[in-house]
């Protein structure tokens, strides 16, 4: 998978995100990787269900991957939450 049909979601509003995912398929793109780590998963999430909904024919979810990442803070190392779900067109 290419590296620029990765969105990335953060603390924005979820249709930014949907508008994202929205124009890479219509661009071209066969798949986009929806990321989120933390708090931001049930964004990652609305945003998938909101772009299959509403506004894209012929995409489904083709993968979901949950992990978990270890990062650095000023307070030693944390465990945070991520997820991946791909989208792919069908046909």
């Amino acid at each position: 998978m290419l590296k620029d049909n990765t969105v990335f979601v953060g603390n924005k509003p979820v249709m930014n995100y949907v508008l994202a995912v929205v124009t890479q398929f219509n661009n071209g793109a066969r798949e986009v990787s929806i990321k989120a780590r933390g708090k931001a998963i049930s964004r990652a999430v609305d945003t998938a269900e909101i772009a299959l909904n509403r506004f894209l024919e012929g995409v489904n979810k083709k993968q979901i991957t949950t992990s978990t990442e270890v990062i650095d803070t000023d307070s030693g190392k944390t465990n945070v939450s991520s997820i991946e779900i791909v989208l792919a067109a069908t046909g």
